[in-house]
């Protein structure tokens, strides 16, 4: 019986399939490859089933990227120890697996892991979503080893050592399934974006740890299904930003609150000013859901704060990345002495 089980969530994503799902099938010989699908309506059913070696699970319904795995892989509960998260638009290499579950065979302490995620269109170059790892500053902004904000590094070895971190991308990380279904897998009212930060987070409270593994390396092609400039994404990471620190802040959530609240309104006048009013509108709608939904986070956050054990605070960078990035200049993450 294998393991592990290689699940990708795949929603109307023929042609990524039809381009990546070969090269996983060849590099993957010791795991399940499991596709859940959500609801498609183009052709991606009827192209699954031209592997019959692929495992398919149809959901009933698209509630997307969060529900989706949940629903999924609540159908395999207790098949698999490890599950391998990873996007239709990634294009692993040869033994890209054995690495990730190598590092959680041996350390049981260990719940999740990523590998290096590299551009798959500028492979020269680290990608937005994952690169060498996933950090968070003192205010809860999600940043990389190879990418703060907007500034994409070339990958020149510099960031191949393992690491500790904060988060593992949900573009390609390899989980306990244990674990992932005694947290609940993710929080479905996130829909998408921040999913994998905010699960990471409730993990760490149990005072378990993330890796990157760089000696693992896949490509991804990123914004397949929402373009990183899609004021949709804006609005997304930005509501599920403050729904994750309402959830897991553990200090004085008022003041943390309010003073990122000021925080995103100088974001959304530097969208204005930038002439992005859809950005700008996309922050005030994302603040007006959070409005509407503290209620139902505070009973989550009571509820997470009763099941805490110690929270490890490993990869947080314990000051601003927006001092640090817009104010120091700086542009690298070994610059950042973290």
């Amino acid at each position: 019986m294998k393991k592990t089980a290689v699940a990708i969530l795949n929603w109307n994503g023929v042609k990524f399939l039809q381009q990546f799902l070969p090269t996983l099938i060849q590099h993957t010989p010791n795991a399940e490859i499991i596709v859940i699908d959500n609801q498609s309506t183009d052709d991606s059913v009827s192209f699954l089933k031209k592997y019959p070696q692929i495992r398919m699970i149809q959901n009933s319904e698209n509630a997307g990227f969060a529900k989706g795995y949940n629903d999924g892989l609540k159908q395999i509960e207790g098949e698999f120890e490890y599950y391998a998260i990873i996007n239709s638009d990634v294009e692993v290499t040869p033994n890209w697996l054995s690495p990730l579950i190598e590092k959680l065979e041996n350390n049981p302490k260990v719940a999740g892991v990523q590998p290096k995620v590299l551009a798959f269109h500028n492979k020269e170059f680290f990608e937005h979503a994952g690169a060498s790892g996933g950090f968070i500053d003192k205010n809860f902004y999600p940043f990389c080893r190879g990418r703060i904000f907007d500034k994409v590094e070339k990958d020149r070895g510099q960031y191949d050592d393992e690491m500790e971190i904060f988060w593992t991308t949900g573009a390609c990380m390899v989980v306990r399934a244990e674990t992932f279904h005694a947290l609940g897998g993710f929080d479905p009212d996130f829909f998408a974006h921040m999913e994998e930060i905010d699960f990471c987070w409730r993990v760490k409270r149990r005072n378990l740890s993330f890796f990157v593994i760089p000696s693992s390396k896949v490509y991804h092609v990123g914004g397949g299904t929402l373009n990183y400039q899609s004021p949709q994404k804006t609005y997304l990471n930005f509501r599920n930003n403050l729904y994750m620190i309402h959830k897991n802040y553990g200090g004085w959530l008022f003041g943390k609150m309010f003073f990122r609240m000021c925080l995103d309104g100088i974001a959304g006048v530097k969208y204005l000013l930038s002439f992005q009013p859809k950005h700008t509108w996309a922050i005030i709608k994302a603040h007006f859901s959070y409005y509407g939904t503290r209620t139902k986070l505070h009973q989550k956050r009571k509820k997470l704060i009763q099941e805490s054990t110690v929270f490890n605070s490993a990869g947080l960078y314990n000051t601003s990345i927006l001092w640090s990035f817009y104010f120091k200049g700086i542009r690298r993450f070994r610059d950042l002495n973290l």
